[in-house]
Order: structure tokens, then C-alpha cells, then sequence
């Protein structure tokens, strides 16, 4: 088997199935089989069998993203891995031509594509670069807005970077992300630590510093419709943030004196304490 999608449905069947459809529909030159992880909470909201090429795994039980997609690596036959959020939607050509690519590089880590918003904009989360408290501070003070074209102020967002180019980054999204089998498992796999969000940031960071490249491939594009799951929701928010904690305590947190640190950690607090109020002024309007 060439190719294993990995796809983890959370209480969002319909979603899911669009999505799996989409593989079924554009995928043409490539040997594949889809693998579904079930972490839903309610029986009407598990994905059924409807077709050869998926495999479902049921009764999962929810210990996070990360932890969902590693069961599926383990449940699958194909020498390089998709990981495909279950709120995405493939075009014609878009693993077909990347897996091609893909296929041809050397000392590849993984390669993400360009994604887009349901307004047809680019997301930035795409292609990134990593974390640091200075492209962190650069981002959040919006200097990557006013200096778009700098490699310092836009380095967190890559905005430097044409969204159609192909090029080596940092950090690429982990709703579409290839990877060989080997390569995944060498490093091992995502960190189950991040309940949700960040694990693909930190696999990223474990690549490169493997030596591996990760690759923005720009020519092709799909669908993100994103927060279509957990939208809205408290728990999403805590885990939102505590990603950040984590990251920064595994990879960042002996690399800068302490004071960095305090800051880093005020501000990420900070900023969640906003966005939970924020967040419950929401939820009360909508009752």
C-alpha cells in the first residue's frame, strides 16, 4: 500500500464522510486505503462503513488528537502517512500531484500544502515557523501585518513567503501533512502530551531537529473549513492554551533565562483569561 489517510471523526460523522469522500473522488494515481479513528462520544455519531477502501476503528476512547492519530498509524498499511482533519475537503489533483512530489525528495520530514479558508483566503497556519518568544511577540504585537515582507516581524506566519511557492519551512499544518512511516515512527510519533492543538508543531520541531526537512508545497490546494469541531467550546479553549504551556516547557524553557520565561508564561495566561471571557460573553448571548 502506498498511502494511508489517517482521519479522526469526533461526534462529527457528516463532516467526516465529506471528507473521506473527497479523497475517494479525487485520488487517482495513488494506491490508498483510508483509515478512520472513531473518538466519538455518542453511538449515532460513529462513521459506518460505506466503502472498501476504509478501514474504521471503533470504541476509540478519547485521549486526545494525537493519540487518535498514532492508533491510526498503527492500523495502517501504506508506506507514507496523510494526516487529513476530518473538517477538509480534497480538490481535484491535490494528493495525486504532493505525493508525487513528495515522493521525490531526500531527507524529507513532512509536507503540508496550501490550505484555504471557506472565504477562499489563504490559512495561515499552513506555513509557520516556530514559536519563539520573538516571532511570538512580533506576531501578537501585529508587526507581521504592517511589515508582511520581513523575514523577522513575519516570521512566525512565514507571510514572506508566496502562497503558491514551494519551500522549506519551520512548521506546517497538521490538517494535511504527509509523512513516511519510518520517518513518523524514528521520532516517535506525536507527542500524546498535547491533548489537542500543537502536536503538529512539536512533531515538526523533533524533524528538523532529526535533520529533516519540512516542505511547504504551494502548487495544490483543499478546503479547510475549520473549528466545525469544538467550536465555541471551553474545554478547546484550555487546550488551546495549555499547548502553548507545553511547547514551551518541553522545547523553550532551558533555552531562555528565567525572566523570558515569566513574561512568556504571563502572556500566555494573559491571553487566555481574555479569551474565556470573550468566549462566555458568546455562549451567554447564545444561551
Amino acid at each position: 500500500m502506498e498511502l494511508s489517510i489517517i482521519i479522526v471523526n469526533k461526534d462529527t460523522p457528516d463532516i467526516t464522510k465529506k471528507a473521506i469522500e473527497s479523497a475517494l473522488q479525487t485520488i487517482k494515481e495513488v494506491e490508498f486505503e483510508v483509515v478512520v479513528v472513531d473518538n466519538s462520544s455518542f453511538k449515532e455519531n460513529v462513521i459506518k462503513p460505506f466503502n472498501e477502501k476504509v478501514k474504521i476503528i471503533k470504541n476509540v476512547v478519547n485521549r486526545g488528537f494525537g493519540n487518535a492519530c498514532n492508533i491510526g498509524v498503527r492500523n495502517s498499511s501504506g508506506e507514507i502517512i496523510l494526516f487529513l482533519n476530518s473538517d477538509t475537503v480534497l480538490f481535484q489533483d491535490t494528493v495525486d500531484v504532493a505525493f508525487s512530489f513528495f515522493k521525490k525528495q531526500e531527507k524529507v520530514g513532512a509536507l503540508g500544502v496550501r490550505q484555504l479558508l471557506e472565504n477562499g483566503k489563504l490559512d495561515a497556519g499552513c506555513k509557520r515557523g516556530f514559536p519563539t518568544p520573538l516571532n511570538s511577540l512580533y506576531y501578537f504585537l501585529g508587526l507581521s501585518k504592517i511589515f508582511p515582507n520581513s523575514k523577522r516581524f513575519g516570521a512566525y506566519q512565514q507571510t514572506f513567503i508566496d502562497e503558491k511557492d514551494v519551500v522549506e519551512v519551520e512548521c506546517i499544518s497538521g490538517a494535511f501533512m504527509l509523512i513516511k512511516k519510518d520517518v513518523f515512527n524514528l521520532v516517535g510519533g506525536f507527542d500524546e502530551d498535547f491533548f489537542l492543538y500543537g502536536e503538529d508543531v512539536d512533531l515538526c520541531y523533533r524533524l528538523k531537529q532529526k535533520g529533516f526537512k519540512n516542505i511547504y508545497y504551494g502548487k495544490v490546494s483543499f478546503l479547510h473549513y475549520k473549528n466545525k469541531s469544538g467550536k465555541n467550546d471551553i474545554k478547546v479553549l484550555e487546550s488551546f492554551y495549555n499547548s502553548m504551556n507545553i511547547f514551551y516547557d518541553k522545547h523553550y524553557k532551558n533555552k531562555y533565562p528565567f525572566v523570558v520565561s515569566f513574561i512568556v508564561k504571563m502572556g500566555i495566561s494573559l491571553k487566555k483569561f481574555i479569551a474565556k471571557i470573550r468566549l462566555k460573553k458568546v455562549l451567554s448571548k447564545n444561551g
